[in-house]
């Protein structure tokens, strides 16, 4: 393997690892979807807010993260997707747009809207972000509809290279039911993670009984619209790539044979499900028990790095066009230049530092939990 084609793999993998970290993230969504099922009175709605209003801007910068490093190392999927399916991606800025608002200005003095009205805005953004981000990935094996012609930059009038061939720009994924399957299965994953979160983060026992009873519910949901995925897209055709002719077709089974043929995928797949149901278990076979988040936690990345890296990796397009399938994007002609990539390698050598400052900056955070008396005492509130 030539060092283009093992840069191209090794950027596909921090890729795929930034989306798994962005999923477990989500639970700061998933809690605030929550807001109003666990919370009865404006004393346990400010716990909750508060508990996920410490760790909003954690996601915020992992999807900042997520776009910026797929701009840098694929940027043809980069301008085809957030220059095509403008509209999914639109939406979903404005959620986080909303989020930060809300965090910002529903406990200011004298705000134009009211608290309550910020409250339901981070229950919008906990119910549609999870959503739209999980039909968005869905599209990574279901497909999208565009096509790419590379020669079109030699046109100086309409120098573009992909272009959108439905007029929903991006809408149309959420009408795909197994896009919308996985979508919902990130949803009531964000809510089960939040859940977890909460037992761990709160020191409130009415409120940790709440999410209990809740947690079984939220799983349930969960399981049914993963597996739904999950099982299809195994029985799926799915778009492999010759590796001499670069032609790609539908071939039968193809994520289950990129399993099958990558069995270090596989076992990070069966070791990151495993996790996240024994972190599932953990509080329902325990009242005492709390640590609950950091085992399903962990699954969560390692089940959405081995998804995505069987999206990516073993000859497949990640990125599958339904309008011409020779203009899917794979690894290969959708990365950038040796030279990039090898720049950005360098950079990405600092990324421990930079996870061994957000464990320092999380657990400070979280050095103390969320009390009755601390949100009553606190100045400094959401």
């Amino acid at each position: 393997m030539d060092n283009y084609i093992l840069l191209q793999n090794y950027w596909w993998f921090l890729i795929s690892l930034l989306g798994g970290l962005l999923v477990m993230l989500l639970f700061v969504q998933g809690g605030q979807s929550l807001l109003f099922t666990l919370g009865k009175s404006p004393q346990q709605h400010k716990m909750l807010v508060n508990s996920t209003g410490r760790k909003w801007e954690f996601t915020f910068t992992t999807l900042v993260t997520f776009g910026g490093a797929f701009f840098a190392s694929f940027p043809l999927f980069y301008s085809t997707s957030f220059g095509g399916a403008y509209w999914v991606w639109l939406l979903i800025l404005l959620c986080f747009v909303l989020q930060a608002v809300s965090y910002e200005f529903q406990s200011k003095n004298g705000n134009l809207l009211g608290k309550k009205t910020y409250q339901v805005f981070l229950v919008l953004n906990g119910v549609l972000g999870p959503v739209l981000l999980g039909a968005a990935v869905g599209t990574f094996f279901n497909g999208a509809e565009f096509i790419v012609d590379k020669a079109q930059l030699t046109d100086l009038g309409n120098p573009v290279i992909s272009h959108w061939t439905n007029p929903l720009h991006g809408l149309e994924a959420a009408f795909v039911i197994w896009n919308l399957c996985l979508g919902l299965g990130v949803f009531f994953l964000s809510r089960v993670l939040a859940i977890l979160y909460f037992i761990n983060n709160i020191d409130d026992e009415t409120l940790r009984k709440r999410c209990r009873q809740q947690l079984p519910i939220e799983a349930g949901l969960f399981l049914i619209f993963f597996l739904t995925f999950f099982i299809h897209t195994l029985v799926a055709d799915g778009f492999a790539v010759n590796a001499s002719t670069l032609e790609v077709t539908l071939e039968p089974y193809k994520y289950l044979m990129n399993f099958i043929e990558t069995p270090a995928v596989g076992i990070i797949l069966l070791a990151g499900v495993v996790l996240v149901l024994y972190g599932i278990a953990i509080p329902l076979l325990s009242k005492t028990a709390k640590h609950g988040i950091w085992i399903a936690g962990t699954g969560t990345v390692l089940t959405v790095l081995a998804l995505l890296l069987c999206a990516g990796w073993n000859n497949t397009a990640y990125y599958p066009s339904l309008s011409d399938p020779q203009s899917s994007l794979t690894i290969a002609n959708s990365c950038s230049s040796l030279f990039t990539l090898r720049v950005m390698t360098y950079v990405s050598f600092l990324i421990p530092f930079v996870l061994a400052y957000i464990f320092y900056t999380w657990r400070s955070i979280d050095l103390h939990k969320i009390t009755t008396k601390e949100i009553e005492g606190d100045d400094h509130l959401y």
